[in-house]
């Protein structure tokens, strides 16, 4: 269920281990509405298995600014991510999936299941569609995770993002952690003259989107919003079903992005299912091994970003402008640059715990913090 990346990237590798796969999604255009920022790890557009031909602009560093006078550059000298267009890298994710063998059914949603049957409503009517195993990458509201009557991820932010017309260096996205009160705004160059500007927040995102926004002028050529989920569900697994993608709750709590997970986690669910129908064996304990693939892969990281990510809202504007100003500092920016990574942030956080210089502007009180994320 789902043809984004992670459902599109399941159903490649399912048809590649020789499944009879369907891929069913409820809109009529792949990669339609667009609701991501589009702004890749290299690793992560590597994962999705593509060329490079949604790629508009390549990003080396990025400029924090926390409004208050504090910032922080820092540049890479090479490429870390990928400014893509996500319409396109949708549409040939699930070429390359369909040239595997999978097919794609459009315009058809689930509306119940029955036994071993998906129930759909669509352009072929209603139907009952047989499955071995099914596949949720249905998205944060997952109808799949719901009929199942799985328990949902803890935290949901609401995205809002426009692209204006804007110069700024085509190298650097910009951060802006004081844009909104519990996550962070974003300025991201599609080339050196036009930008993505948004943001994400648990309450009043289009207020504090258009306060943002204002800075950067009223043209927006293109206004997308999106639901982000945050914290993992309890259980990624089901009755004949695995959950991957957002519909687990795999966004990334650090920066909201859930390709690279969306798609590690498919491949993993791609895996247990080839096996699984390779035995005849369905019952917990064969899909089980689904989350403890994923668990032992990316878990860690998850839980690491969510600790994060609760310690960055309890921090007031004034506490993240002295981060900024701390950070800006020879050595903690050499450690950024070397062990900074967008889609497995902890290696970079314990490096930072270690720093002197951190806890002398910072405190005590912050350095243990950290500490305390790394160590549970």
């Amino acid at each position: 269920m789902g043809a984004g990346p992670a459902g599109s990237a399941a159903a490649r590798a399912c048809a590649e281990e020789g499944l009879s796969t369907l891929c069913i999604e409820e809109h009529g255009t792949i990669g339609y509405p667009v609701q991501c920022a589009g702004l890749l790890s290299v690793s992560a557009l590597a994962e999705c298995g593509v060329s490079n031909r949604s790629v508009l602009n390549e990003v080396s560093g990025a400029r924090m600014v926390s409004g208050l006078g504090g910032e922080l550059l820092f540049d890479a000298g090479v490429t870390k991510a990928h400014v893509v267009d996500r319409c396109l890298l949708d549409r040939e994710m699930a070429e390359k999936a369909a040239n595997a063998g999978a097919e794609f059914r459009l315009k058809t949603s689930a509306s119940g299941i029955s036994g071993t049957s998906l129930l759909t409503r669509g352009l072929r009517g209603r139907e009952e569609i047989p499955f071995r195993l099914l596949i949720a990458a249905d998205g944060p509201r997952s109808t799949v995770a719901r009929m199942l009557g799985l328990q949902r991820p803890a935290l949901y932010l609401a995205g809002v993002q426009a692209e204006v017309p804007y110069e700024m260096n085509p190298r650097y996205v910009e951060l802006h952690p004081n844009a909104a009160p519990d996550f962070f705004g974003w300025v991201i160059p599609v080339s050196g003259t036009r930008a993505r500007v948004g943001l994400c927040a648990r309450e009043h995102a289009k207020d504090h989107f258009d306060r943002f926004i204002a800075r950067y002028g009223q043209n927006s050529l293109h206004l997308a919003t999106g639901v982000i989920p945050l914290g993992v569900m309890p259980q990624t697994y089901g009755r004949r079903a695995l959950i991957v993608g957002d519909a687990a709750g795999f966004a990334k709590p650090t920066s909201g992005g859930g390709i690279y997970t969306g798609v590690r986690s498919a491949k993993h669910a791609a895996a247990v299912a080839a096996a699984c129908c390779v035995r005849g064996e369905f019952d917990d304990e064969s899909l089980r091994d689904y989350e403890r693939r994923w668990k032992e892969d990316f878990g860690k990281e998850l839980d690491i970003g969510m600790k994060a990510l609760r310690m960055r809202q309890k921090m007031t504007p004034e506490e993240i402008d002295r981060l900024c100003r701390a950070l800006d500092d020879p050595d903690l920016i050499a450690t950024i640059v070397e062990h900074g990574d967008m889609d497995r942030p902890g290696t970079l956080l314990r490096k930072l715990a270690l720093k002197p210089a951190l806890a002398r502007a910072m405190g005590i009180l912050f350095a243990s913090g950290v500490r305390r994320i790394l160590t549970g």
